[in-house]
């Protein structure tokens, strides 16, 4: 608009100048007829020179005018090619249609994204291609652009010539005329049918795990439930045979005896096994809390070796602890803290058949205690130290299935060191022996 207003403004100039041009030379003609005087008529040519002078001003500043325009004209012309090759090559849909939705101008990928030629698409009605069950709602986004300037990304389902459905996402701007009606409507097509299709699978992911989130803690509650109902009759089963152990010993004939053990060590390694499950399922659950109190860890252990020894002199072992103070007082669960040296000593028993078993207390320069647990056993192949912290599996996987166990016993330990603030590690050689480090803070904090 501003070049058209000073294109108008320099034609009124130049106008005005010729008409004022005329009017001089009207009047030295007149003049000149009028009069006879020679002094009269040398002026009359000075004024029609200055006239003449004033026209060559005037041609030059038309010549100038002409070559702006040309140069306007050629700026606006490669302004246009420019803008369609744009249209043209763009990687999205592109269409203008008048406001009733009939197609004026398609690029290549539009003519593409219908699967139908550019010169036949022309003169269609875009509604023609919008899918069945949306043509209703197509229809009330044609009305809704008759009063708003664009919609962004809209979708919608499209059928292509060949009855194959994609779906597009839409932004539609709106072209208004000068009494700011809608005069034409400009459309970007993006081909979403991958992006739906990804949504789609992504939907089907969160519906699975959903499913097994809820099959897990179904699993969970059921482990649980059961664990609490065969808990209770497996403690009476434990109570009555250990009474007649202690109580009937001597009354009872010697075979009978030996099978009440059996009931009675049969009894205690389900109970345990019972309760692996229970504590890895409340503390897969987050369902575990530490009870904190102060008492001296070396009390603790000394008392812990003094009940696993009967297992290792079972197998002539060696059961031996060493510590740097015969007190040293911290703040942690005393129970739990006793079940990760139960755990870490029965498999350092478990897996040694000859030699020894070690507990070592040491202090951290960081304020830190470490609980060194070392075995002469079997030993772990490196390509199982990652694995042997996770649940239901062994120290080794391929002989341990003679071993007693659930294979929870160091997912526990390792669990129940991390809720304490604390890291264990492992250092082991095949048929050397392993070492266990639980190193823990003195006084744990608590939650």
């Amino acid at each position: 608009m501003s070049h058209e207003s000073d294109n108008l403004r320099d034609r009124q100039k130049i106008a005005d100048q010729l008409d004022t041009i005329d009017e001089r030379f009207n009047q030295i003609h007149e003049a000149v007829n009028q009069s006879d005087s020679s002094d009269t008529f040398s002026d009359y040519l000075n004024a029609l020179s200055e006239a003449l002078s004033e026209l060559k001003v005037l041609e030059q500043e038309v010549c100038r005018q002409n070559q702006q325009l040309f140069e306007t004209r050629h700026a606006l012309e490669i302004e246009r090619q420019r803008y369609q090759e744009l249209f043209e090559f763009a990687p999205d849909g592109y269409l203008i249609t008048n406001k009733h939705g009939k197609i004026q101008e398609a690029n290549r990928a539009a003519a593409e994204l219908f699967n139908i030629e550019r010169k036949y698409i022309i003169g269609k009605l875009l509604m023609n291609f919008v899918s069945e069950e949306q043509r209703n709602i197509f229809r009330s986004l044609l009305v809704q652009l008759q009063s708003v300037d664009q919609v962004r990304e809209w979708e919608m389902g499209f059928i292509t010539q060949d009855r194959q459905r994609f779906e597009a996402a839409l932004t539609i701007a709106a072209v208004k005329n000068n009494r700011g009606e809608t005069a034409a409507l400009r459309w970007i097509l993006r081909d979403i049918s991958a992006r739906k299709e990804i949504e789609s699978q992504l939907r089907a992911i969160q519906k699975q795990n959903l499913e097994l989130i809820e099959s897990v803690q179904l699993k969970e509650q059921f482990i649980s439930t059961m664990s609490h109902e065969l808990r209770t009759p497996l403690t009476a089963i434990i109570g009555f045979s250990n009474l007649l152990l202690r109580q009937f010993h001597q009354q009872v004939p010697p075979h009978h005896l030996r099978l009440i053990e059996r009931i009675f060590q049969n009894g205690k390694h389900l109970l345990g096994l019972i309760e692996d499950i229970l504590d890895f399922s409340n503390l897969r659950a987050n369902r575990f809390e530490l009870r904190l109190e102060t008492f001296d860890l070396i009390e603790l252990i000394q008392a812990t070796v003094q009940e696993m020894r009967s297992l290792s002199e079972q197998k002539s072992l060696d059961l031996d602890i060493q510590f740097e103070s015969h007190s040293l007082l911290v703040t942690n669960d005393r129970i739990r803290l006793k079940q990760i040296i139960v755990n870490l000593l029965s498999n350092a028993i478990k897996f040694t058949h000859s030699g020894s078993v070690s507990v070592k207390v040491e202090v951290r320069k960081t304020g830190r205690i470490a609980i060194v647990v070392q075995d002469t056993g079997i030993g772990i192949d490196d390509s199982q130290l990652d694995a042997i912290f996770q649940e239901f599996r062994q120290v080794d996987q391929s002989s341990t299935r003679l071993q007693n166990g659930t294979g929870l016993g160091l997912a526990i330990t390792k669990s129940l060191t991390q809720l304490m603030g604390g890291t264990i590690s492992v250092q082991s050689q095949v048929g050397l022996g392993s070492m266990f480090t639980v190193e823990l803070p003195t006084h744990v904090a608590s939650l």
